[in-house]
């Protein structure tokens, strides 16, 4: 009898260790890229890991980087500001799919030293500084469009992301969008040859740069300017109205773009017709295989992102970035749907 307590004894702790086993494998997932959406996946994943006991480690490392670590397989899912071209999608070993989780503004960030006021720029202005014809921060160009303000003699250092970089891919395609000139000789990437300028490594980088340097501009997502206690500058939109970066300007772009982005959720959203969108604005996407080679894990990945599509919506507005419209979300839902492992679905049913 005993020997038969003992054997069921045995038994019971080796069923108990297969059934913990399960979800224990699924208590960790790993991400890694862009630095844009990182205030926001930080308080998503906190939030999520005390709620569901699921871990999520997020390497902050630029978009670029997110997108070869998905494509070597070295983490559960990739984070990236800059969507996949169909060419792009090609060169990695099976199918992705994108999930847009946010939309937020890259804002001009300054330090004009002795400056009162704010910084008026214009696509053009804004253009020239970057492509290094415009030099210090008193030329007349600039002081066009600022009437009546004292500008610093100071000269004008252009800071840029020196990594891979989904912030640089929007910043550089509404520079294309506007720009002829700059479209002919830079181009839109996550990676250009910067005309001037210095190099700073992410958001924060370019953000300490800035903050570093008298007579700085630099392009940062607008959570690192209000966290560094920057001085914004507001732009003139395609409407001809100057705007300041903020939710409602924010908010104003994506909805604007709602139908192009439930035909394909790549579309961008830079230079918005809306008139009172703030026009360098951009998605930012989580890349996902769609066909997950570790069930347990594929099925937490899809429980997170669905939650990130319902109750982390909620949570975006207090740092700055705006929800995704409806259609949006809808479409993420949809292809939540399409997830599988082995060919069979990870949420059907739900």
């Amino acid at each position: 009898m005993n020997r038969n307590l003992s054997r069921y004894g045995a038994l019971a702790a080796l069923l108990a260790l297969a059934a913990t086993a399960v979800p224990a494998a699924a208590q960790n997932l790993t991400g890694a890229g862009a630095t844009f959406p990182y205030p926001i996946y930080s308080k998503w994943f906190d939030t999520y890991r005390q709620k569901t006991g699921v871990t999520i480690n997020y390497q902050s490392i630029g978009s670029g980087a997110g997108i070869q670590q998905i494509k070597a397989g070295t983490v559960d899912f990739g984070a990236s500001d800059a969507a996949l071209s169909n060419d792009r999608l090609k060169e990695l070993p099976r199918p992705v799919l994108h999930f847009p989780t946010v939309a937020g503004a890259v804002v001009l960030a300054c330090n004009l030293p002795g400056f009162k006021g704010t910084l008026h720029l214009t696509p053009e202005v804004l253009a020239g500084i970057y492509l290094g014809e415009i030099t210090i921060w008193n030329d007349k160009r600039v002081a066009a469009v600022n009437p009546g303000v004292a500008l610093p003699s100071a000269p004008i250092l252009a800071v840029h992301r020196a990594d891979g970089s989904g912030t640089t891919n929007i910043f550089t395609t509404y520079l294309s969008a506007v720009s002829g000139k700059w479209k002919e000789l830079v181009g839109a990437n996550t990676s250009v040859s910067w005309p001037s300028g210095v190099g700073g490594k992410g958001n924060d980088g370019v953000a300490g740069l800035v903050r570093q340097t008298p007579g700085a501009i630099g392009y940062v997502e607008l959570a690192y300017a209000k966290q560094n206690r920057l001085p914004i500058a507001v732009l003139r939109n395609r409407a001809g109205r100057f705007v300041e970066p903020t939710l409602a300007s924010t908010t104003a772009a994506v909805k604007g773009a709602a139908a192009a982005l439930a035909k394909d959720v790549r579309a961008p959203i830079v230079d918005s017709p809306a008139p009172d969108a703030w026009p360098i604005s951009g998605l930012t996407y989580l890349l996902v295989y769609r066909d997950q080679k570790n069930r347990v894990k594929g099925r937490a990945l899809a429980e997170l992102i669905r939650w990130a599509m319902r109750d982390g919506q909620e949570m975006v507005e207090a740092l700055d970035y705006a929800r995704l419209p409806e259609a949006v979300v809808k479409v993420n839902e949809a292809n939540l749907l399409e997830l599988t492992s082995g060919g069979k679905p990870l949420l059907a049913g739900q």
